[in-house]
């Protein structure tokens, strides 16, 4: 098969080549909503490498979701390389980008699915003699981030990318989990083709207590494969390098998947919530059903948004009432809102409903500010002003939006 033969061509560090120089490559924004990818640029870069040349610490970098030029994936990647020879890599490298990376700035798609202002891209390329520290990283994962506070690399090539790729650089992997990311061969890139992968093989790859967000339980839905025009066929995240190439292996090797022009497994940041603080606690103030079912809930600690694509979240919003106390976690928007990732009850107040006339069986009202309460018909009155019953949440534990609208960087909750 063609993903065979590339293989081939890239050197895999062994234990004799640790002794040489190693410095780190990192490179973000090739991709935009109509083409492109990133991970492929990397594996491109990889392919063209002379055989002197070695590589380690190979990673797929998720960074901020809310980052205001971010394009399609808003994940960089990074790598390690050996070289016995650093001036000539980056004479090598510095040609490279001249040919292959700096034609691919200014593309630009418009979405049709989403109202978010689109940029053009804008790639950025840095070489680093030694990993930069790691604040850095978590600096680009959290927050807001100017090209003006990336670290300072041995040489920088283009824009606003060398933000992510210098995160990616500096991320040090203490919880990470891996993808398995296969590439189409060019033809089928160029003719936009759906994409031929062997469904039947993907339930056994679901099945993998390994794996994760494969396909959503409650939708079906595939989710290894992107929709759009892009080079990935495939990619199949898991908690274990291992699991996640022997999956990757299991499909392309299917004669019911299409040929690739090859495959590397990326050790990641998804599913680790390095995007997110510590959990918070408020109590309701105020609850607003908005269009589609989107929840606004006013707390004491602000305002958080539950929107209508956050399942069990959107429906646990729905039922808060004023009183209730909550505990949460999200990301805050621009407009100092938080985007609810996760949901959970901690105290419920008790409904409160009016005594029920024995006689009439009507509820009783009340006879004034700070008075009994009396039947309506009979005028029964009753000391009894109100009747408080246990509300039972429809969640009593954390809960999270489905597999399919949730962030690559959310850890599912049955992890913990």
């Amino acid at each position: 098969m063609e993903n065979e033969s590339s293989m081939q061509t890239i050197t895999v560090i062994t234990s004799n080549r640790l002794g040489e120089n190693m410095g780190w490559l990192g490179i973000d924004d090739t991709d935009h909503l109509g083409g492109g990818c990133t991970t492929h640029t990397l594996w491109q870069l990889l392919n063209d490498l002379d055989d002197s040349v070695a590589f380690t610490n190979l990673r797929l970098v998720r960074l901020w979701p809310f980052a205001k030029q971010r394009t399609r994936g808003n994940a960089a990647v990074a790598i390690e390389l050996i070289t016995d020879d650093e001036n000539t890599l980056i004479e090598h490298l510095d040609k490279w980008w001249n040919e292959k990376i700096k034609p691919l700035r200014g593309d630009l798609t418009k979405s049709q699915f989403s109202d978010r202002e689109q940029y053009p891209t804008d790639p950025g390329m840095v070489w680093f003699s030694k990993q930069p520290e790691e604040n850095f990283y978590w600096d680009v994962v959290r927050q807001e981030v100017a090209i003006e506070e990336i670290p300072n690399p041995k040489k920088i090539w283009g824009g606003h990318g060398v933000i992510g790729a210098a995160a990616a650089v500096s991320w040090r992997a203490k919880t990470s989990t891996f993808e398995a990311i296969s590439w189409r061969i060019n033809h089928s890139i160029m003719k936009s083709t759906t994409r031929k992968i062997d469904l039947e093989l993907l339930t056994e790859v679901d099945g993998d207590p390994d794996t994760f967000m494969s396909r959503d339980p409650r939708s079906d839905n595939v989710l290894i494969a992107p929709r759009g025009n892009c080079p990935v066929l495939f990619g199949i995240r898991a908690r274990t390098m291992e699991s996640a190439k022997r999956n990757c292996e299991l499909l392309i090797n299917s004669p019911n998947t299409e040929d690739i022009e090859g495959y590397m497994v990326f050790e990641t940041n998804q599913a680790t919530d390095d995007h997110l603080g510590e959990d918070r606690t408020s109590t309701v103030i105020k609850t607003t059903v908005m269009a589609r079912g989107t929840v606004k809930i006013e707390t004491e600690k602000g305002i958080l948004m539950a929107f209508s694509e956050s399942g069990d979240i959107k429906n646990l919003a729905q039922w808060l009432i004023i009183g209730d106390v909550i505990n949460y976690n999200g990301l805050t928007h621009f407009d100092g809102s938080i985007h609810l990732e996760r949901l959970k009850i901690v105290t419920a107040i008790p409904s409160k409903s009016r005594p029920i006339c024995a006689k009439c069986n009507v509820n009783m009202k009340s006879m004034g500010k700070g008075q009994s309460v009396r039947c309506p018909k009979c005028r029964n009155i009753s000391k009894e002003v109100w009747i408080e019953k246990t509300r039972v949440p429809p969640f009593s534990k954390w809960v999270q939006p489905p597999m399919d609208s949730r962030r690559h960087l959310s850890k599912p909750l049955d992890w913990d």
